[in-house]
Formats: structure tokens, C-alpha cells, sequence
């Protein structure tokens, strides 16, 4: 017996046991709202929506430069997914700032529309029997997959937003595989539905198909209840979560005085008023920074070219300053205005040893203890850039030590965690 023989055997004995009681029997769902078009208007809402969501994410992952060196890799499994990798630029000096603003709000806001669409179509994870051909069983799978992907990925990128790391492992490679485990289950579902709902919604929301019939697809009930409320109004109710959540959201990309109004952005990261009263995510205390570490006795060593250079921090001082006026974003989606930063640029302390011509890929080390990122590797473009600076005071102030003092690298364009705080060592021509 092949395959398809045994399938079809398996098919026709559930069907001659009958429906199971229960959601399993499409009298059970009454709500006269499901249907095509309602089901297509969340979808294909969700179609343009989680495209846009999943490439700014692409974009935010390529942003920390993985191909660069081993310590920016936070997925060093990750394969040929990292097909797409390109060194990421350094102007406009917002782009990062854009592009993960993007892909955090819109990823919240998206959450109203894809609970809707799974609302519209419960019906269909309940079909009896489970699998009719081989086609509707690859269909079902790629139903659990997306479901179970979207449910894993919303809810990691959410918790990482709230800085609430209660998933076991790192943040980094639970999304990323999540996401394209995720995406790839949204392509085969697509395909198969995609036409199927441009049709429903050219249809308009009159015209509800009979139960049975080819174009309901399972959604309409074949004993609707009295509605409530009209499809339209499903839609508007939808949209105005969509848009609620946007505006206690979207204060956290824009920064300043609009962060007032991220009620569901993590607070309590300001410290205070003046020159350093901005965002923060990691404080010296949390990652065991010791007021040793960063008083006088500090020293910052230049490396490259087989030469090295010691600096203490009144010799740095005393160099040529250079200013920089930008914003700091970070992953979970916050980022601040503009501040205007002070410092020597890393042009300049790679001209200390030999290198300011071309100047090539750093490792910058921090004299942090604990958490990610306590050094990381700066690709060429980004320690040639003008704006590029080891920064030592903020806004006509010296940084506090939650901002990094006695001095930290600050970038055009780049992760926040890539602005490395506490700075010790520059190591020019580190090897790829």
C-alpha cells in the first residue's frame, strides 16, 4: 500500500467514526463576523505588516556586523541564514535609530490584528478529520508553525522590550531562529491563502459564501448567532488596539519628552536631569564596575601596527577635542534625541600608532565584568567615520559613570551595545 493509499484509508475511517463533539463540529462556533473577508482583511494587514516587521529585523541583526568578528555574533550557529549579512553604514547616522524603531512599535502594534486573525480562524485548527491529502496536511503543519512561531516571537521581542529576560537563554538567538522559523511557516501559508483572500476582500464585506461551499473555507457558521456587532466594526475596533498600543508605545523611538507617553516602555532609566540625564540601560553597579576601575588610576592602552600607547585621562584631554551631535538606540526599540558628544576621534588614536591613514577594524574592551558586549569589534567604516568618537563628556559635562565614565565610544548609526562604555583598550587591525 503506498503512501497515499494508507493517508486515504486513515481519512475515510475518521470520517465513518463521525465528528467528535465539541469545537471539532462547525455548529460549534456561532459568531456571524467569520468569514473571508474579515479573515482577509487581518491577514492581508498582516502581510505587509510582518514583511516590514521581519526586514527591519534582518536589518537590526546585520547592524551588529556578526561577519565581522566572532564577539559581535551573538547566533555563531546561525548557517546560511546569514546569507544577506552586509557591513552596515554609518550614515544617515539615524538609520539604526529608524530601522529597530520600526520593528519594535510595529511589532506591538501588530499584536491586536494577529490575535484578531487567529480568532477568525480558529474554526480551522479544529477541522475533523485533521488531514484530508497530503496538500492540506503540509497546510496544517505550516498552521502550527506559524501559530506557535508568531505566539514565541511576539512574546520574546516583547519581554525584550520590557528588559524582562524570563525565557531560558539568551535573547539574541531565541528570536533570530524563532523569527525565521516563524517566517518561513508565514511564505507557506501565504502562498496558499494569498489569492483566496484578495478575492474575499474585492468581495466586499456583504457577501458572506455558504457554509459549505469551496469559498468559505471553513470560516462561516453554518448556525450563526445574532451579531453584536457588524463586521466593519470588528475591523474599527481592531484598529483603534492597533492604534492604542501605538501611542503608549511609540514615545520610546521617538525619545525626549514623548517617552512621557510609552506607558508600556520600561521606566526608571533617566537618571535625573542635566547634561547626563538620558537613557541608560546597563548601570556601572550592574555590571561591576568598581570606582577603582574608572578613578584616577584608569589608563586607556592604544594598540596596532606592533606599536602600543598608554594614555591616562588628562593626556587624552589635552588632544585635539572633536564634537558629534547623536542618538543612542538600542535593541529593545528606546533611543534618545541627539546628544552632543565631545572626545577624540578614533582616527586620531589610531594615528598614535601609525594607522590614521586607513585606519582599519577595532576591538574596543570595557573594564565591565559582567553582561554582553563587554567588547566588541567595530568594522572599518565605522572607525573612519568623522562622527565616530571616543567620547569623554556629554552635552558640555563630564559623563557619569552610568554613562561611561571616564570615556566611551560613541557612533554614527550603530547598536547601542556597540557604543561600549568604560572603554580600556583600542586595539587597531584586530583580525576578523
Amino acid at each position: 500500500m503506498t503512501p497515499r493509499d494508507r493517508l486515504r484509508t486513515a481519512v475515510d475511517r475518521a470520517r465513518s467514526g463521525g465528528t467528535p463533539p465539541g469545537p471539532t463540529r462547525p455548529g460549534f462556533w456561532r459568531s456571524p463576523l467569520r468569514g473571508p473577508w474579515l479573515t482577509g482583511v487581518f491577514g492581508l494587514t498582516l502581510l505587509v505588516g510582518v514583511t516590514l516587521v521581519f526586514v527591519t529585523g534582518l536589518l537590526s541583526y546585520a547592524a551588529y556586523n556578526p561577519d565581522l568578528a566572532p564577539r559581535n555574533d551573538a547566533t555563531p550557529d546561525k548557517g546560511w541564514l546569514g546569507f544577506y549579512l552586509f557591513t552596515w553604514p554609518t550614515s544617515p547616522y539615524w538609520l539604526y535609530r529608524l530601522t529597530q524603531g520600526i520593528h519594535t512599535v510595529l511589532g506591538v502594534v501588530l499584536v491586536p490584528v494577529l490575535l484578531a486573525k487567529l480568532w477568525s480562524v480558529i474554526p480551522k485548527l479544529f477541522e475533523w478529520p485533521p488531514v484530508r491529502s497530503a496538500g492540506q496536511a503540509l497546510e496544517r503543519l505550516s498552521l502550527l508553525l506559524l501559530v506557535g512561531g508568531a505566539g514565541f516571537t511576539f512574546a520574546t521581542g516583547i519581554l525584550n522590550i520590557q528588559l524582562n529576560y524570563v525565557f531560558p537563554g539568551s535573547f539574541y538567538p531565541l528570536h533570530f531562529y524563532g523569527a525565521w522559523v516563524f517566517i518561513g511557516a508565514f511564505i507557506v501559508h501565504a502562498a496558499f491563502r494569498f489569492p483566496r483572500a484578495v478575492r474575499a476582500v474585492r468581495a466586499g464585506r456583504d457577501v458572506q459564501p455558504e457554509p459549505d461551499s469551496d469559498e468559505a473555507a471553513g470560516l462561516v457558521s453554518p448556525s450563526p448567532a445574532s451579531a453584536t456587532i457588524s463586521r466593519r466594526g470588528a475591523v474599527a475596533m481592531v484598529g483603534a488596539g492597533s492604534l492604542a498600543l501605538f501611542a503608549v508605545t511609540a514615545g520610546q523611538s521617538i525619545g525626549g519628552w514623548w517617552r512621557r507617553t510609552a506607558l508600556l516602555a520600561p521606566h526608571g532609566r533617566e537618571p535625573g536631569s542635566g547634561p547626563n540625564g538620558f537613557q541608560i540601560n546597563k548601570t556601572a553597579a550592574s555590571v561591576g564596575i568598581r570606582p577603582s576601575d574608572i578613578g584616577p588610576a584608569w589608563r586607556l592602552t592604544v594598540r596596532g601596527g606592533g606599536r602600543q600607547v598608554v594614555l591616562t585621562r588628562e593626556m587624552l584631554l589635552a588632544m585635539p577635542q572633536s564634537e558629534s551631535a547623536l542618538p543612542i538606540a538600542c535593541v529593545e526599540g528606546w533611543s534618545t534625541p541627539n546628544q552632543q558628544w565631545s572626545g577624540i576621534r578614533l582616527t586620531d588614536l589610531a594615528a598614535l600608532v601609525g594607522l590614521g591613514t586607513d585606519t582599519p577594524p577595532v576591538r574596543v574592551e570595557s573594564v565591565q565584568r559582567g553582561g554582553a558586549f563587554s567588547s566588541v569589534v567595530l568594522a572599518a567604516n565605522q572607525a573612519r567615520d568623522h562622527r565616530s568618537l571616543l567620547a569623554m563628556r556629554v552635552n558640555g559635562a563630564e559623563l557619569s559613570p552610568d554613562h561611561g565614565h571616564p570615556a566611551r565610544v560613541i557612533l554614527p548609526a550603530a547598536p547601542g551595545v556597540h557604543n561600549t562604555k568604560w572603554v580600556h583598550r583600542l586595539t587597531f587591525g584586530e583580525p576578523a
